[in-house]
């Protein structure tokens, strides 16, 4: 391969790294959220009580110049709670000794580990 050859498969890799990388972006959050989700069953993270909690979890996949981010979130008031405990009173003076229930923190391996694998994978993708 010249240097003219390249330069033109990096073009056109530079071309389809926005689309490639927001839809291997978009398989990490729904891996990451079914884990979230899988850790969010039962001790050692929460117990499930209406199924609510666990169903809130979403992952939100955005396209950035040549690139891609994605966000895992729930909007459910108690996920901080639950993540990290709650020692003292509440708004309503009620008083808490909640220990933690990590449901989020186990799944950061699988998370990065699939992230990378993603991330080898668009890399591959764009210059073949």
């Amino acid at each position: 391969m010249n240097l003219d050859e390249l330069a033109d498969r990096l073009d056109g890799a530079a071309d389809r790294i926005g689309e490639v990388t927001v839809r291997r972006m978009r398989h990490v959050g729904t891996v990451g959220v079914a884990r979230i989700k899988a850790n969010a069953s039962g001790r050692p993270g929460p117990n499930v009580i209406t199924g609510r909690y666990r169903a809130s979890w979403r992952a939100e996949t955005r396209g950035i110049p040549y690139g891609a981010q994605c966000t895992l979130g729930t909007g459910e008031p108690q996920g901080r709670r639950l993540e990290f405990g709650f020692v003292g009173p509440d708004s309503l003076g009620r008083v808490y000794n909640q220990p933690p229930f990590p449901h989020v923190q186990p799944a950061l391996g699988l998370i990065e580990t699939t992230l990378h694998q993603q991330m080898r994978a668009v890399v591959r993708e764009i210059l073949a």
